[in-house]
């Protein structure tokens, strides 16, 4: 669960989250699930440092009230087996 305190430069703390990365069309998209928040660039690698930045923006700014509103900890990554054709 996350801090109930708004989040600052002087409490900064790490934490690892998900983001899914797909091609569309001629760059990426970033989404981290947890969050609902997206990001984009030319590359896997500049997509997923956009995205970072983004994250970071979003908890230097939000209050404790939106993050919590915004957390999904349940996210789950799977592999689904399906007929084709």
């Amino acid at each position: 669960m996350l801090h109930r305190e708004r989040y600052n430069q002087s409490m900064s703390t790490h934490r690892l989250l998900t983001a899914l990365i797909e091609r569309e069309g001629d760059g990426y998209v970033a989404l981290s699930p947890q969050f609902d928040i997206a990001s984009q660039g030319d590359t896997i690698e500049e997509a997923r440092a956009n995205l970072a930045e983004a994250l970071t923006l979003f908890f230097e700014t939000a209050d404790a009230s939106e993050i919590d509103r915004r957390s999904q900890p349940d996210v789950l990554i799977t592999h689904v087996e399906v007929a084709v054709g």
